[in-house]
Parts: C-alpha cells; structure tokens; sequence
C-alpha cells in the first residue's frame, strides 16, 4: 500500500526559505502524479505544485510562481517542494498527495493517497 511522509516544515521568517520532503514507499514514483497542497482552517485544500508521473511536467499555482519549485528524487523515491521568498501567507498545513496514472489536474479531488500533513508557518 501506498504511503507517503512529508517533513520540512517550521517556522521561518518572512522571506525565508523551506524544503519540503515527500517520502513514498510501497511503490514507486514513476506509477503516479503527486502534488503538494496546503490547507488552512476554513478553507478548501489548494494546489500548490503537481507533477506527472514521468516528471516531465509541472504546474503551479499562481501563488508560487517564481518562488515555489517542485522536484523529485527517484533512487530516493522522495518528491520535494522548494519554497523561496516565503511570505505570511503561505502559513499553513502542507500535503502531499499521489494519484496513480500518469497526469492530473492540480486539485485535491484528483488524488487518493496523502500523507499526514507537515505544518509551515511564516511569521517575524
């Protein structure tokens, strides 16, 4: 069975950076989309970065363009999301999610397995 762990997050000042870590064990990478999400309380899940299975394409929203950066370690079978330039804002719970196949759109709907959530919080 699919599971996936995130860590990385904390407390960073404004305009600090973060990297977030997706470890997925039970199969590999290659077999789905994964994508980071971030929620805050009261709101709906939001997509913050997806990424085909093969790698080969990435989206964002448009929050984190220019500052966001999704990749991906295969040996490690481990997906990252790279935050820059964090602003206060992007305080909130971060997900990564996986649904199988070789693309999906970047919303939560779309995927079936999540990991427990890493929480991020940007604050002076």
């Amino acid at each position: 069975q699919l599971q996936l762990v995130e860590s990385g997050g904390g407390l960073v000042q404004p305009g600090g950076s973060l990297r977030l870590s997706c470890e997925v064990s039970g199969d590999t990478l290659d077999n789905y989309a994964i994508g980071w999400f971030r929620q805050v309380p009261g709101k709906e899940r939001e997509g913050v970065s997806c990424m085909s299975s093969g790698g080969g394409s990435r989206n964002y929203g448009d929050f984190g363009k220019g500052r966001f950066i999704i990749s991906r370690d295969i040996g490690k079978n481990t997906v990252y999301l790279q935050m820059n330039r964090l602003k206060p804002e992007d305080t909130a719970v971060y997900y990564c999610a996986a649904g199988e196949g070789f693309f999906k759109i970047c919303v939560a709907s779309e995927y079936d397995k999540w990991g427990q959530g890493t929480q991020v919080t940007v604050s002076s």
